[in-house]
Parts: structure tokens; C-alpha cells; sequence
């Protein structure tokens, strides 16, 4: 994958991080996955709640891997069964000094998440973040607390280089392959009221 098409320096991982919709079949290595979960660790929080959680299911684990693939809608169980990890992401609802509501858990969770996917790109992986998921056969498969929401799931591996074996992996060649853009920054950052766009050159 070539560098993301950004129109200013910025740091590497941001350059390089991607979504791969293909994974070479193989374990992701502990001490990586560990960096992972620190660097999302690191994010910042509202009070410093930390509101994130993980549930994690790796390769060699072939049965909690599968229960956990299970939890994935089915468009998204069939290219990422050839992940080397698949993780399951939820928040705590409240605040665990007072449990006041914390308006801003799952916007946490998104940075740590954030966080995850820039060191995974920076250390030779790539995750792919998926919103489909079954949240409550995850609620009742994993046993979640009635305080946590269940949110999100996430690939983590290495991304497969090889020519597209057959008519499934060439689709997904060339979902990868599609131009990467991003809107112009006019359209999401404004000043002095709303619609009012910057003008960065």
C-alpha cells in the first residue's frame, strides 16, 4: 500500500495506516500486540476514567477465536477469519467515582482505539475497525456488565501482499485498492460560527 495521499507533513504511522480487508493468515507476535493495547492505554480521557475495554481473541486460540468471529455480522466473518487477532471493544457507561452518565466514554474509547491502529501502523500491522457486530450475542456470549455498552470490533494482522488467489480475494484487491480521499478540511473545521469554513491554503 503507498502512502496516504496527505497535503501536509505528517507523522508516519498516520501516512501509513490503512484498512486492509485482506490479512495474511498468521499469529500476530505477544510483545506487538502488547505495544498495541499501551499505545491505546495512553489515549486521554475525560477524568481519567479510561472508560475503554478489550476483549481479545488471538489465532492460536482456535475456539475463542471462532466464538469471537461468530459475534461479527456475516460480511465482515468472511475475510476477517484470516486476521492474526480479532478484539471486541466496550465502555464503561458511568463514571466509577461516582457513576455519574459519562457523556463522552465512547468518544474515549474511539482515541484509545485511535491510538491502537497508529502504533499497530507503526510497527509493520494494520487494523481494520468494524461497526458490524451482533452487541447483544456479545452482551450474553462474554457475559458483559450491565454498567459496560459493547461497541465495536477490530482486525488486527498482517496485511497480505500476495496476488488475489480467487474471484472473492480479487473483489477484496480491489476494495483496497479503490483511491483513498478525504474531504477538504473546509468542510469539517470552521470558525466563528458554524459553515463558516477556515481559509487554510
Amino acid at each position: 500500500m503507498t502512502p496516504n495521499p496527505t497535503l501536509r507533513e505528517l507523522v508516519s504511522p498516520i501516512d501509513q495506516r490503512w484498512s486492509p480487508y485482506r490479512f495474511d493468515p498468521r499469529p500476530v507476535e505477544q510483545e506487538k500486540l502488547a505495544q498495541c493495547f499501551e499505545a491505546a492505554g495512553w489515549a486521554a480521557s475525560s477524568f481519567n476514567e479510561q472508560p475503554w475495554r478489550w476483549i481479545v481473541a488471538t489465532r492460536e486460540n482456535s475456539d475463542g477465536f471462532e466464538k469471537m468471529l461468530g459475534c461479527l455480522m456475516e460480511a465482515n466473518q468472511s475475510w476477517a477469519s484470516d486476521a492474526g487477532v480479532l478484539v471486541l471493544t466496550a465502555y464503561r457507561k458511568t463514571f466509577s467515582r461516582n457513576e455519574n452518565p459519562n457523556r463522552v466514554a465512547l468518544h474515549d474509547l474511539g482515541q484509545a482505539a485511535a491510538h491502537l491502529a497508529l502504533q499497530a501502523a507503526a510497527i509493520g500491522l494494520q487494523v481494520h475497525q468494524m461497526a458490524g457486530v451482533n452487541l447483544s450475542q456479545i452482551r450474553t456470549e462474554y457475559q458483559i456488565p450491565e454498567e459496560f455498552e459493547p461497541a465495536t470490533a477490530i482486525a488486527i494482522g498482517y496485511p497480505k501482499t500476495s496476488e488475489p488467489s480467487d474471484d472473492t480475494e480479487q473483489e477484496l484487491a480491489k476494495r483496497e485498492a479503490a483511491a483513498r480521499k478525504r474531504n477538504p478540511l473546509s468542510q469539517h473545521v470552521f470558525s466563528g460560527s458554524w459553515g463558516n469554513s477556515v481559509d487554510w491554503k
